[in-house]
């Protein structure tokens, strides 16, 4: 029916109730999207019209996003769309622009996820800024003085590695902008300094332009521990592994500790959904499978074993078991990632 819907293709009324029966069978998205018997009908024929409007450009979007031909016209119409209407939908009910939250590991599709967002609600009019933790790590200088005052810090990402200050300052002012006046936003660029990265100047230190912004409607702010918060340290009292020396638990506890800088910053998010891998160590397998396809390819790669050390290092510092799962109690969206990438289960909070 889908296929039928995307090239203008007129459906008999028992097709379209069997599109609104679907819609309704999924009886938690259909609670995490507002979707009731009452309403069923007018939304599935104002997403109909949607999808058809804004499908040429969705492939074009796909042909760069994805390398395989799996066919995301499912995904589109079940978690995509609907995802888009319900960030209008709170957009309006605040009357500013809407901060939205994205949780999300190594291959969980945060950027997927952004991207596609983004060509929705530019569609729907909605003018939208993906923006992600990353923008916000600390100057290579800062960087590298934070390392000699912590030697553990050996990789971007751990908390107190980002400018938090820097981050609710650029989110008050897309959040409450002033006519006329534009935001300046951070990027973080990768590729410097050999692969160790640094931040693209802001304005004041008159290296480059900055990208500035202006009449945001929603933000889209991803990373891999947004709103992640302290928990009781009791937990690492017998945490579970790579956490396994005093070593390591004194990490875990410290990186626990620096949490609480992050929570002035969780505050200026209206909305987070957690994008859930319910057995993460899969993380370690797509970062694998990522790192053999570069390789393939000719490009520079790190080996499992370095795969492994990389990954664990993350697991150390805000271990998923503890820092993720107790998230999606109180997320107010849960899209369970699958283990080909793909969302599964959409829910709101338990």
């Amino acid at each position: 029916m889908l296929s039928r819907l995307v090239v203008g293709e007129a459906l008999e009324p028992v097709k379209w109730q069997q599109l609104e029966a679907q819609m309704l069978a999924d009886v938690e998205r259909a609670k995490a999207f507002g979707v009731t018997v009452e309403n069923v009908s007018q939304t599935v024929r104002q997403q109909a019209v949607l999808l058809q409007e804004i499908y040429p450009a969705f492939t074009q979007l796909c042909d760069r996003l994805f390398t395989d031909k799996t066919d995301h016209l499912e995904t589109l119409w079940t978690v995509w769309l609907p995802l888009a209407r319900h960030l209008v939908e709170q957009r309006q009910a605040v009357g500013r622009p809407f901060v939205q939250g994205i949780l999300g590991g190594q291959g969980t599709g945060k950027t997927t996820l952004s991207a596609v967002l983004t060509l929705i609600l530019q569609h729907l009019g909605y003018r939208t800024l993906s923006w992600s933790l990353d923008d916000l790590y600390k100057t290579y200088r800062d960087r590298l003085l934070l390392q000699q005052q912590d030697p553990r810090l050996i990789w971007r990402g751990p908390p107190g590695t980002h400018d938090v200050d820097l981050g609710m300052q650029v989110l008050d002012q897309l959040r409450q902008p002033i006519p006329g006046q534009s935001v300046h936003i951070p990027r973080f660029d990768k590729s410097l300094h050999n692969g160790a990265g640094d931040r693209v100047a802001l304005p004041e230190e008159h290296r480059v332009t900055p990208e500035t912004v202006e009449n945001i409607d929603i933000v889209l702010f991803e990373g891999w521990f947004i709103g992640a918060r302290p928990i009781d340290p009791i937990a690492f009292d017998n945490p579970p592994p790579p956490i396994t020396s005093d070593a390591d638990r004194t990490f875990a506890q410290d990186m626990n500790t620096r949490l609480q800088d992050y929570l002035p910053l969780w505050k200026r998010l209206d909305s987070v959904i957690v994008l859930y891998v319910p057995d993460y160590q899969l993380s370690k397998q797509w970062r694998k499978q990522a790192e053999h396809q570069m390789i393939a390819t000719g490009k520079p790669g790190m080996t499992d074993a370095e795969i492994d050390a990389f990954v664990e290092y993350f697991w150390k510092a805000l271990h998923p078991e503890l820092f993720i799962t107790p998230l999606i109690q109180t997320a107010d969206l849960v899209i369970e990632i699958q283990p080909n990438h793909t969302p599964g289960r959409v829910r709101s909070s338990l």
